[in-house]
This record gives structure tokens, C-alpha cells and sequence, in this order.
């Protein structure tokens, strides 16, 4: 399916399965109605595969000096540096625990990287005989060799799934003040999203300097230091977090479960309305993501509907050599597989329509990223050493 139309807002989009209970992705692809309009005007764009032979590739980094730095989620960190040399870092993950949807996660690289060689990852680990997700401070050598835990994790005591590492979360971006933005999933625990008292489903904010709350968090007053940590909550599993250029704005993506995957504008201390805490404690996956019965629930920028796509990794492209591509929402899609794009004002959607170059060529797509050249990189999630980190630019 190659799909070039545009699909102006008319209140949801519609797709496929997010993620199946048991934490299974659903792999299949579901065809998206044409609302009849067309991408007239957007530049064609080049994909090129920077490199191949990679296993569920998670997140990836650009450094000033070109060098790509990415993760994979069963343990491995990768430069490629500019000559297009793959180099595996020599980097310490014995205490990693990867288990289904749990494993090597985000990264990203310090707003000050040039000078401090540091990076963050968010992983799950091993640890008293149980596991856990951290947010972890790295260093990298300037020959890109090898990479060095800077000391204890920056941010502990994540809860995760032990039994099936389901909504592990977990994505990390950095603000324009400079706080560390960390997604977490809820474990598949109806409690988790709407309780304060713990790290699962919420958005925190962490100074990364310290790995306390950042300046000007919303409980930042609150008797529990794990409450302090955090921005939002009322999350299911965050799996994208983007700063819009020019305004500051963050927003989120995060996937549904038979309904409603969603993009939100973050607002600090907001509840985004995922409550799926049934009776006895069942997860109960049927309530909305936004719930309405919850009083101030913030309601989604864009939502799936019914059925979900499996929204994942979200990035801002920026500059004019993407002409009308310029300033649009990007949302990784691993259900319907390709790439989302969302025109979004203070908010507001304004249009969506699928990357045609992207359609249902490379599987699915787990995290876009715009490099410091200002190409596109993404990373696809089909398992089995199909994967790979492409290069998109635009023609012209």
C-alpha cells in the first residue's frame, strides 16, 4: 500500500492494532481511508540505509561531529562514524534486563555534549535479585571506543514488569531549560498511571546533573521524593517525546490498546486519563485512554480512534530545505507501518497525512530523529537482524 493522500482533520485517524495483550505487537497492516486530498506541494524525499543487520535498533543519536550513536534493545551501543565506519562500543550492560518490550531504550545526548562527551540511556536492569528501569549517565572517548557508566543510575527505582517487560516506557529528551524529559510505561498495573507515588506511566522531569526534580516541577513541593520527579502522569506506555521548534512546546506520543494511541501537548502537572485499574486490581484495557470520568482530564492533540496504529519514537522536522515539510510533527507507526505526520498549532491539529516515500516500504518505525545536518534518521523495529538506521533528505 503506497499511500500519498493527505487526510485533512476530520477528529481521528484510523489504522491498526497497538500493542496485544502480553505486551505482542501485532505486525499486520490495516489500510488508512483517503480523504481525497493530496500532498501537492511537499519536496520528494531520498531514503538511504546508513546500516543494516541490526535487532530492534531503539533510539539513535546525532553528534556534532556527524557520528550517529545508537542502541539496540537486546544490549549493544554503535557509532557510525561520518566515513560511514560501524564501530560497537566496548560499554558495560552485564546487569541489562531485556525481556519482551523492556531493554536498551532511549538515549540522547547531552545539550553540551561537545564539551562533556556525555549521553543518557534508559534501560531495564538487574539488580537485588529483581530489575528495575534506570536513566543511566554514559561517557563516550573521543575515538569512539568505548563507553563508561559515569557513576550510580540518575534516576532508579523505575518499576518494571518482571514476568513480560510489558509499557516498559521508555523514551529521554531534554527540554529547552535543559531538564531531562523521561517516558515511562505503566507496567501493565491498572494502579500505576493515576498514583503519584510511584515512576510508572507518567512523564518526569529530572535535573540531569543530579537526578533530583528539575527546577519548577509541579510537586516539586510534595513530601514524596518520587512524586517531586515528576511532570505528568495518567500515562499508559509514553513511547515519544518532541520539543516544537520556536515555541518550546513538548509533546508526547504514546500507544493505546485497542483504541486511542494519542498525542499530547505535555501540560506540567496535568492528567492525561488512563485509568485502567478494574475490579480486583484487573488491568482493564476497555476504559479509554482519556477517560472522561476523570475530573480535568486533558484530552488528546490526535488520536487514533479505533482501531490504534502503534504509535512510537515523535520528532519535529525543522528548516527550509524541507519546504512544506517544514515544522511538522513526525510519530514513528509499527502497526500500520511507516511514518505519521501532524501539523500542529498551540495544540491544535491542523492536518495529518502519512510520508508516502515511507508507506509500508521498511516495516516498522521506531524512532525519527533530526540529525545536526538537519537529514532525517529513523530506526525500524522488525526483529531478527532485519532492522536498520535509514537517512532521509529531501530532493531538490
Amino acid at each position: 500500500m503506497l499511500l500519498a493522500a493527505v487526510l485533512l482533520l476530520t477528529g481521528c485517524s484510523t489504522g491498526g492494532t497497538g500493542d496485544l495483550p502480553g505486551g505482542q505487537e501485532d505486525e499486520g497492516a490495516t489500510d488508512v481511508p483517503d480523504a481525497g486530498a493530496t500532498t501537492a506541494g511537499l519536496p520528494a524525499l531520498e531514503v538511504e540505509t546508513v546500516l543494516d543487520g541490526l535487532d530492534h535498533p531503539w533510539d539513535v543519536a546525532v553528534a556534532p561531529d556527524g557520528t550517529l550513536l545508537l542502541d539496540e534493545r537486546g544490549g549493544g551501543l554503535t557509532a557510525v562514524l561520518p566515513d560511514g565506519t560501524a564501530r560497537e562500543l566496548d560499554a558495560d550492560l552485564s546487569d541489562l534486563f531485556a525481556d519482551g518490550e523492556t531493554g536498551l531504550m532511549g538515549l540522547v545526548l547531552s545539550p553540551a555534549f561537545a564539551d562533556d562527551r556525555r549521553f543518557y540511556t534508559c534501560q531495564g536492569v538487574e539488580e537485588d535479585g529483581g530489575a528495575e528501569i534506570q536513566v543511566v549517565a554514559w561517557t563516550v572517548d573521543e575515538e569512539w571506543t568505548a563507553a563508561t557508566r559515569v557513576a550510580d543510575p540518575l534516576v532508579g527505582d523505575i518499576p518494571v514488569n518482571e514476568s513480560s517487560g510489558r509499557h516498559g516506557g521508555c523514551r529521554v529528551r531534554f527540554d529547552p531549560t535543559g531538564a531531562l524529559l523521561v517516558g515511562t510505561g505503566d507496567n501493565a498495573v491498572g494502579s500505576n498511571p493515576q498514583d503519584l507515588g510511584t515512576l510508572a506511566g507518567k512523564v518526569l522531569r529530572v535535573d540531569p546533573a543530579t537526578g533530583g526534580p528539575a527546577p519548577g516541577n509541579p510537586f516539586a513541593g510534595d513530601a514524596d521524593p518520587v512524586t517531586r520527579l515528576v511532570l505528568s502522569y495518567g500515562h499508559r506506555n509514553v513511547q515519544g517525546i518532541a520539543v516544537q521548534p520556536g515555541t518550546g512546546a513538548v509533546y508526547t506520543a504514546e500507544q493505546g490498546s485497542d483504541r486511542d494511541d494519542e498525542v499530547n501537548l505535555s501540560v506540567p502537572g496535568g492528567n492525561y486519563g488512563w485509568d485502567p485499574d478494574g475490579a480486583g486490581g484487573r488491568y482493564d484495557e476497555s476504559v479509554p485512554m482519556t477517560d472522561p470520568a476523570i475530573p480535568g482530564a486533558i484530552a488528546a492533540v490526535w488520536s487514533s480512534g479505533v482501531p490504534t496504529i502503534a504509535t512510537s519514537g515523535a520528532e519535529f522536522l525543522s528548516g527550509p530545505q524541507w519546504g512544506g515539510y517544514d515544522g511538522v510533527l513526525l510519530v514513528g507507526v509499527q502497526k500500520d507501518t511507516g511514518v505519521l505526520a501532524l501539523r500542529v498549532d498551540d495544540g491544535r491539529l491542523v492536518e495529518q497525512f502519512r510520508v508516502p516515500e515511507l508507506e509500508d516500504t521498511y516495516g516498522r518505525v521506531r524512532t525519527p530523529v533530526l540529525g545536526s545536518d538537519g537529514a532525517l534518521y529513523l530506526t525500524t523495529d522488525n526483529g531478527e537482524g532485519d532492522d536498520r538506521v535509514l537517512r532521509v533528505t529531501p530532493i531538490g
